[in-house]
Order: structure tokens, then sequence, then C-alpha cells
């Protein structure tokens, strides 16, 4: 909620009561804790040294999983602090363990760190095989955090390959997002984006920069990270020419009206009260819309309004 200095306060108080009664558990998520807010605002080095404190509690007196917790947060504090050198191997090493326990929120954040080390490092076709992993991983466990992380992390790749519209989409997106949360941007974020924020709007006229803006506000959660799939799948402008897809031209109005309520997160009863039509209509609507477009999916037909640009 960006309370930045009440929760450093608050951490510390209940590092130093875990400390003086020898609660370990509670003193390694204290210290996590430290390093997490160190990390939000861009104080790299704390950070570290909070995130290296907490390994050094003794791991037979605090559970798995939550050992696991203290490694990924020396690995987001080294990678925001642009400490790189042997991250990937220490990445590696953490999404192995995270994919033995079954831990997909776990394997989520490794990959978007990953994306993030190998986007740092002018890596870019890596960046964007991690970040597709990522937020199918997210958006399959309904990880909502990391789903917005994405949305930045997906804003930048755009911006770097040159699709500044795109960019500002994404980066709206994840904006609107955390404000429908009630949080707060991380401060460290609003700072590394200011450069390449204003680069894709000194490439965009006043329209352009609306209308990217606009769609990005008005796209669901799910919405957003599947266009960000979309365009981690891209290499830049040249991929972005439109291509027939079987059955597309055919929608009648009606139909991409729907297409774009279901993009939106509708239900079939919501629509139907949208549109007063009946739900029995609208699932006749639906099942021909399957059968012009070959999308069997409420997934893909998101996909199929985002390729389009009906969303």
């Amino acid at each position: 909620m960006g309370q930045l200095d009440e929760a450093a306060a608050e951490a510390r108080t209940a590092l130093d009561l875990a400390r003086r009664i020898g609660y370990a558990t509670r003193e390694a998520r204290a210290l996590v804790e430290l390093s997490d807010i160190s990390t939000y605002v861009g104080q790299g080095d704390e950070a570290v040294a909070w995130a290296v404190q907490a390994r050094q509690v003794p791991g037979d007196r605090i559970p798995a999983w939550f050992a696991r917790r203290i490694d990924s947060t020396l690995v987001w504090a080294l990678v925001y602090n642009g400490e790189l050198d042997g991250v990937p191997e220490l990445c590696d090493q953490r999404l192995a363990a995270a994919r033995t326990a079954g831990d997909l929120s776990e394997q989520a954040d490794m990959l978007l760190l990953m994306a993030v080390a190998a986007r740092k490092g002018g890596q870019l076709a890596a960046a964007r095989a991690r970040l597709r992993e990522s937020a199918g991983l997210a958006a399959f466990g309904g990880y909502p955090l990391r789903m917005i992380d994405i949305l930045a992390q997906g804003g930048y790749l755009c911006a770097a390959t040159g699709r500044p519209a795109e960019a500002i989409t994404l980066w709206s997106a994840g904006t609107a997002q955390c404000q429908a949360a009630g949080m707060a941007e991380p401060p460290q974020e609003a700072r590394d984006r200011e450069r390449p924020l204003a680069e894709a709007r000194r490439a965009l006229d006043a329209q352009q920069l609306a209308a990217a803006q606009n769609r990005g506000a008005a796209m669901t959660l799910a919405a957003a990270v599947e266009f960000a799939i979309i365009m981690a799948a891209e290499d830049g402008p040249e991929t972005l020419t439109p291509v027939a897809r079987p059955g597309l031209g055919k929608l009648s109005a009606r139909e991409r009206e729907l297409v774009t309520l279901v993009a939106q997160g509708r239900t079939d009863v919501q629509i139907a009260g949208q549109l007063f039509i009946s739900v029995r209509t609208v699932r006749t609507h639906l099942d021909r819309i399957r059968d012009k477009s070959g999308c069997r999916r409420r997934a893909d037909l998101t996909r199929l309004a985002l390729q389009e640009g009906i969303i």
C-alpha cells in the first residue's frame, strides 16, 4: 500500500522480538520483509544485506518452503540491484528446487527473475522466452502480484524492440491493475521506467498515446497478461503485419461485440444482461463465433480479440 516507513518499523520490531525469544522462523520472515522493502524502494545494497542475514538463520529451524523463499528473496535483491554475476546459475538451482517441490508460485518468480536478468544483460530472446513461461504459470496459478510484474516487464521488452504503443499499453494496464487492487506501484519501478516511458511517449502522437493508454487501462488482468504473452512471442515491428486467419473477417458486428465482452471477462449471464438477450442466444452466438474463428476456449477468444485489436 506504499506505507514504507511503517512497514520497515514493524518489520524491525518483529525482528527484535523474534531474536529475543529465539523464534527462528519469524526472525527469517522479518529479515525477508526488510529485504523486500529495501528492494521495493531501490536500496539494493541493503536489500542484499538483509537477504544474506536471512540465509544465515539455521535451515533446520525453519520450514523448507520458507527456506526456498529466503533464497528467492536474495535473487530478487541481486537482480534489482544489478548484481547479475552468478544469478543465472542461482536461478537455475532455485527453479529446479521449486519444480521438485511442485511450487508453482516460486517457479513463476524464478522465471520472471531470469527474464529480468536476461533483459538487463541484453539477451532479449531469452528474456521473452522466460517471460512467457512465467506468465503461463502465474495465470494458471492465479498469482496476481506476479501477473502485474509481468505486465511491467512485457512493457520493457516492447520498448526495447521498437513497439512504443504496446509498451505504453502494458504499463498502463499494470498501473490500472495496481490501482484496482489498492496497491502502490514500487518507487524503484517508477524510477526505472522513467526513461523508456519518456522515449515511448515521444515516439507517439497525442492520439496514438491516448489510444495506447486507454487500451491498457480497459484490459482485465487476464487479458493484459495474454497481451504480454503475445508480445513476448514477437521479435519486433516487422512481425506485426496482420496475417490472414481463417474466419476472422466473417464475424458480424454483434459477434465482434460478444468477443470483446468475453475478452473483458464477462460471463454468459452478464453478456445476456448487457445486450438484453437471452443466455441461450449468447451461447448460440458464441458457438457460431467458434465455428468461424476456430477458437474453442474463452482464452482463445481473448487472444483473438487482442490480435485483432478489438480490445
